[in-house]
């Protein structure tokens, strides 16, 4: 082409030489500049090149010279990168449409690209040219180098078509040939693929890539040992990234040879794509870990298998729970086999690990849905399995062991077959117990009334009778209770129960409640003969038959019963010295009296019960007329208790001594004080009607009547009528006639609204509501009598008062009268109730440190029972737990599991595991959460709770596998406690996106 070309622009020389002699000149200079620049053009020195021949356009004269100049500046442009350098040649070939350089450009440009490996520009080139043109070397190169570039591009139809155009060309069939195999490979048709590579196997250069393509081939064919032969053969020239996958062929082909060991080395030297590996890759590692018996290693790759839905995973978490059982996990073991048996790829797995499944959830329990659900679902899915008679047996038992006994229950209503009656029986029992220990008294008496019909086992039949009466006791049905007690004593296997050693203790406070004191204290006997080992009940039994003998005029009976209360050094100790003290003097032994008082009051100067000691010696030395010891006592239990329960009497008392030893001004000061301090009190009654003796007595009526006209609760005039109508009223109270005594003392208030009998008409009206269930309407009642000086009747009405607004869920206004009880209270059960409530309801009202400061008052209360205990360890532990003091809710909650039961026992396990994981315990941490499945199913929330934690534990453990199918299951099954699934969901996300940066197979 250069030689026509140059020939070409000879010829126009001479033909134009005598046009003239100045042009002449000129063309002669840019033939010479022309020739300058292609020289330089050929010595790749493009860029000078390129100002010479833009430069001799400029001034060229002719066509031909300026079409070449624009064709080589154009070239160069192209050589040396310029930005316009396309623009230019495009240029070319628009000015100079019949340039025989044109398909040159096109191909030179082509080529040119097409050696620096731009193929997308190549290409564009190529697609210009105009192949007919071409000379047979000049289409084989074209051929290849466009159907090339159609291979870089990915387009292998149109390379396919212009590669084949070459395969029998001397210079590029070969490289034609291994292009066309490689793709047949890429594309599976390895039969093509192995013709090609066959046909170039021998030349050098394409061995080393050759070895790495056949023995994947060979592999995927099923040549798996030709496929090692060669893959081993290609290991030492390939390069890192092609040995790792050269690893996986040898491995992998090792491994459907069942040469399982001499697979796991390849197997391990495998990277993965990318650097990760998918579940697939996991799966085989971990299998032949686990045919090599290596269970640890297995698990530590089938766990990495997360998500997976498909056939390699089935038999993966199959594989898996086998693993983890020969390794004695049992738990993990349990969620493997529970996700191998809901995907059916494989159904004979599928089975096998619903069996496993089935199983393990009897064995540990399962915070997913009930055990015997779980059993009779294998049942009714497999009726054919081999081990059907087994897994019946273990359903029947389930019921009782899962002690999931409210869905336990729904399940057997549904299937009350004769098989299943002992389970009933055994499960209305044991979910009597739960309701009872959850305070629901109507619901468990359902339950242990059911269990009594059910005549399956004697032995459950005779509990649930007992726990009846528990039951009924507590419901204050007193008169069932002792009937229940009864028949329970009499039943044939009483005797072989647990409850059997405390019957007499129930039956007698049965007695108590119903006031029947004599019977009462015969079975107190007996239970201190029959249980003397029962140490809290024996000196509780010793102080009831005390004051049963008491009560019935048997002082001496009573007092050596009293004694051994004492010795006990019990709680009680003071009650009994008091008590004892007293009887001195109903048998008429004042001076034993008079003393055993005083060493009362020596021995526990804080007994709740000093103020009565010191009131009942007052009232001793009175009777035994010593007056002046009398008046002195009286004023210390004024002056130790000013705001007591027996002040007012106290002074009425001294008042009255006064009286009698003729006293009559020092007598009149005190009954005024009474009259001043403790308004419409019956002391205040008393002392009005005494000191109006004395002024009579004295001449003194005006005097009386100025002063009396000074209280607004006496009457001067209408003194009868008012009498007449409250005492009306009274009469209806005292026979039981509510209705009546309501109207009654409706009436007399309304017309006498301070009058003398405010404060009795006041509490009585308000007993007589409370009693007939209409509490509410007793509430200005109540509040009338607390809101007067102390009486006999403000401690009852206090407490009245604070259970009404409790029940009305009013705490804020409960909260300042059980202060009140709390500090005003003479009895014990009436502060320990102002306690407790009080604990409960700042906790309510999420003032929590005023809620620990009365848990730990009633903590500190021994007369409180665990259950009350309890709770106040739950307080503190909740309250702890809120305000950020972890250290010390989980010494509380360790604390609440030793007396804790039902749902605060739950509680409290998952504290004691959440705690453990935050250690980073997470061993021990599982077994809690395990101990919390299996005893405390029937409590989903905590339950579903314990899984997240159970999930956080394994992922602790890296057992990712544990983790997210744990979390997936709490999100799936758990919908009813929102705040769990969030958290599920939270911590599911950040695992998933910690385990994609290594599994491939991981998505969000």
């Amino acid at each position: 082409m250069r030689k026509l070309s140059w020939g070409y622009l000879l010829t126009s020389f001479i033909i134009s030489a005598g046009a003239s002699a100045q042009k002449s000149d000129i063309y002669t200079h840019e033939s010479k500049d022309f020739n300058r620049a292609v020289s330089l053009f050929k010595g790749q020195q493009y860029a000078s090149a390129q100002l010479i021949f833009n430069k001799v356009a400029e001034t060229a004269n002719t066509v031909e010279l300026k079409s070449d100049c624009a064709y080589y500046a154009a070239n160069c442009a192209i050589r040396t990168n310029q930005s316009n350098a396309d623009d230019l040649m495009e240029k070319f070939v628009s000015d100079y449409p019949t340039s025989v350089k044109q398909n040159q450009a096109y191909i030179e440009v082509a080529h040119y690209h097409f050696n620096q490996g731009n193929y997308p520009q190549a290409l564009q080139w190529f697609d210009k040219v105009d192949e007919s043109s071409l000379s047979r070397n000049d289409q084989d190169q074209f051929n290849f180098q466009k159907g090339y570039s159609f291979f870089n591009a990915q387009k292998k139809k149109e390379a396919t078509t212009y590669l084949n155009k070459v395969v029998n060309s001397a210079e590029y069939g070969s490289q034609a040939k291994y292009y066309l195999g490689f793709m047949a490979y890429e594309g599976d048709d390895y039969k093509q693929a192995t013709k090609y590579f066959d046909e170039v196997s021998t030349e050098e250069k394409y061995k080393e890539k050759l070895s790495y393509y056949q023995a994947d081939m060979n592999f995927k064919l099923g040549n798996f040992q030709k496929a090692i032969d060669l893959g081993q053969k290609a290991m030492a020239k390939s390069t890192p990234a092609e040995k790792s996958e050269l690893n996986k062929i040898i491995g992998e082909s090792y491994f459907n040879l069942k040469k399982y060991d001499t697979a796991i080395p390849f197997l391990v030297a495998y990277k993965g794509k990318n650097g990760r590996w998918n579940n697939t890759d996991y799966y085989q590692l971990g299998y032949a870990y686990y045919k090599q018996k290596e269970y640890e290693s297995a698990i530590s790759q089938f766990n990495k298998i997360i998500g997976g839905k498909d056939s390699v995973a089935q038999n993966a978490y199959y594989h898996l729970g086998e693993s983890y059982l020969n390794t004695n996990k049992k738990q993990q073991a349990l969620n493997a086999f529970k996700n191998a048996s809901e995907m059916s790829y494989d159904l004979a797995i599928q089975e096998d690990a619903s069996l496993n499944y089935a199983k393990l959830s009897y064995e540990l329990g399962n915070s997913y849905q009930s055990v015997p659900s779980i059993l009779q679902g294998f049942l009714s899915k497999y009726p054919n399995n081999t081990s059907k008679s087994e897994i019946e047996k273990l359903v029947i038992d389930s019921y009782i062991s899962s002690k999931n006994y409210k869905e336990a229950l729904v399940l057997l209503e549904k299937n009350k077959s004769p098989e299943n009656k002992l389970a009933y029986q055994k499960v209305l029992f044991y979910r009597g117990l739960e309701l009872y220990t959850d305070g629901k008294y109507d619901d468990a008496l359902k339950m242990f009334t059911k269990a009594t019909t059910e005549q399956k086992d004697p032995i459950f039949a005779a509990r649930a009778i007992f726990w009846k009466g528990e039951t009924e006791y507590i419901l204050n049905d007193f008169r069932e209770a002792l009937l229940s007690y009864k028949q329970f004593a009499a039943s044939a296997q009483a005797s072989k129960t647990a409850e059997y050693k405390n019957y007499n203790y129930n039956i007698a406070y049965s007695y108590f409640k119903l006031k029947e004191y004599d019977q009462a204290g015969n079975y107190f006997q007996s239970q201190i003969e029959k249980a003397p080992s029962d140490k809290v009940r024996l000196s509780d039994s010793y102080l009831r038959l005390a004051d049963c003998r008491f009560v019935t005029s048997k002082y001496s009976q009573a007092m050596d019963a009293y004694n051994k209360v004492i010795e006990s050094k019990s709680v009680d100790a003071d009650y009994a010295y008091f008590q004892k003290a007293i009887s001195y003097g109903f048998l008429s032994k004042n001076d034993k009296k008079i003393d055993e008082l005083n060493n009362f009051i020596q021995s526990y100067p804080k007994s709740e019960y000093k103020d009565d000691a010191l009131f009942e010696l007052a009232n001793t030395y009175v009777a035994d007329n010593k007056n002046d010891l009398a008046i002195k006592t009286y004023e210390r239990l004024n002056v130790e208790f000013k705001k007591g329960s027996f002040t007012s009497r106290a002074i009425l008392r001294q008042g009255l001594v006064y009286y009698n030893t003729d006293k009559n001004d020092q007598a009149v000061i005190k009954f005024k004080k009474v009259a001043a301090d403790f308004p419409r009190t019956p002391e205040a009654l008393e002392a009005v009607a005494t000191a109006r003796l004395i002024y009579v007595d004295s001449g003194r009526v005006d005097e009386y009547a100025s002063w009396v006209r000074t209280l607004d609760f006496v009457a001067v005039t209408d003194v009868e009528l008012e009498n007449d109508s409250y005492e009306a009223a009274e009469k209806q109270f005292q026979q039981n006639n509510s209705k009546q005594a309501i109207a009654g003392f409706n009436s007399y208030i309304s017309q006498f609204p301070r009058g003398l009998h405010a404060l009795k008409a006041n509490y009585y009206l308000a007993q007589s509501y409370f009693a007939e269930g209409s509490e509410s309407k007793a509430i200005p009642n109540y509040e009338f009598v607390v809101a007067q000086a102390r009486s006999e009747f403000t401690e009852q009405s206090l407490s009245r008062l604070a259970q009404i607004y409790l029940k009305n869920k009013q705490t804020e206004k409960a909260i300042p009268v059980l202060l009140r009880l709390d500090n005003e209270a003479d009895v014990a059960q009436n502060k320990t109730y102002a306690q407790s409530n009080l604990m409960k309801s700042y906790y309510e009202l999420k003032d929590y440190p005023n809620a620990v400061v009365y848990a730990e008052k009633v903590l500190a209360n021994t007369r409180m029972d665990d259950k009350v205990k309890s709770d106040a360890q739950i307080i503190i532990a909740r309250a702890a737990f809120e305000t950020g003091d972890e250290a010390r809710a989980k010494v509380a909650y360790a604390q609440v599991q030793n007396i804790a039961r039902g749902e605060l026992a739950a509680e409290a396990l998952y504290y004691d595991a959440y705690f453990k994981n935050k250690e980073g315990n997470y061993s021990a941490s599982n077994d809690v959460v395990q101990k919390l499945a299996k005893n405390y199913s029937s409590y989903k929330y905590f339950g579903a709770k314990g899984l997240v934690l159970m999930a956080k534990n394994f992922y602790g453990l890296k057992d990712s596998f544990q983790a997210t199918y744990i979390l997936e299951n709490v999100i799936k099954n758990f919908t009813d406690y929102p705040e769990v699934v969030a958290d599920a969901k939270t911590t599911l996300d950040k695992i998933k996106t910690e385990e994609a940066k290594t599994n491939s197979s991981i998505t969000k």
